[in-house]
């Protein structure tokens, strides 16, 4: 059973973890693995990602009424924020397959067992909270150029946004402040749930040591964040239905690219 070690991590102290700065090189050949991960048994990966999607659809039928128009952007961009969250099974299914282990879809929830749950569930809130902040964030915006007053309609609301300045203002200015809260996400989560899966180093460490890969190769990163960003884009195109095939890659990819960016413990020997 998983201990309560989330600040600290299994051995009681503040671990450092040692990072490696790497090439823009590094995330295609990242890519390139987690394609392949993808394909050893896309089955079971498309099956376990569906969720995104499904919600993705739910979310856009829930907000369709007039009363809640506004926050339609804000919650299908905003969804994006928990995916380093959602993906936690694909690591462990890359993970488990670069160890050499059954990689089969139900391992994907042996996460559960994982003696770093605890520290997982505390960055997971910590997404959670970033995530409710920016749907604030973007009601108080809205309200702040539109009033409290809802839209009368679809078409109407519609108009507001993309006939008027105050609407291309919330455009320009919301995306800004979107790219704010995904690069705080990106800074303190990019390799935090691979890092804990593999090492129960302990939820501050592992926020740590992404800061600290982010601030190593700020270029290289903000080169991942834009990957990310195009992909979830065009994933979401079709009614979000590509999301089955993009998460996956992503997040297989993202495990491969914790395993460039940080150091093996000393005495464990780097997977080839």
């Amino acid at each position: 059973m998983a201990s309560f070690h989330v600040i600290a991590g299994a051995s009681e102290t503040l671990e450092h973890t040692r990072i490696r700065k790497i090439g823009v090189s590094d995330l295609f050949d990242a890519l390139r693995r987690g394609v392949d991960d993808f394909m050893v048994k896309p089955s079971h990966i498309v099956f376990l990602c569906l969720i995104y999607p499904l919600v993705g659809v739910v979310l856009a039928a829930w907000t369709s009424g007039a009363n809640a128009l506004p926050l339609l952007f804000p919650l299908v961009s905003g969804f994006a924020l928990l995916g380093p969250f959602a993906a936690i099974g694909l690591y462990e299914i890359s993970r488990r397959r670069e160890a050499g282990l059954d990689s089969s879809w139900s391992h994907a929830f042996e996460v559960k067992n994982s003696p770093a749950l605890p520290s997982i569930a505390a960055v997971g809130i910590m997404l959670f909270a970033i995530f409710i902040a920016w749907l604030l964030t973007a009601q108080a915006f809205y309200v702040q150029l539109f009033g409290p007053t809802p839209p009368a309609s679809l078409s109407g609301f519609i108009n507001e946004i993309f006939a008027t300045g105050r609407g291309w203002t919330l455009i320009v200015l919301g995306h800004a402040i979107g790219f704010v809260f995904a690069v705080v996400v990106l800074c303190t989560t990019v390799v935090a749930f691979p890092l804990l899966l593999d090492r129960d180093v302990g939820a501050y460490e592992a926020i740590h040591t992404s800061v600290r890969v982010v601030m190593a190769n700020p270029f290289v990163m903000a080169v991942w964040g834009l990957i990310v960003a195009v992909a979830l884009i065009i994933g979401s195109i079709p009614i979000f239905a590509g999301l089955a095939v993009v998460l996956p890659i992503l997040g297989h990819a993202t495990w491969h690219v914790y395993r460039k960016v940080v150091e093996p413990p000393p005495s464990v020997k780097p997977a080839g």
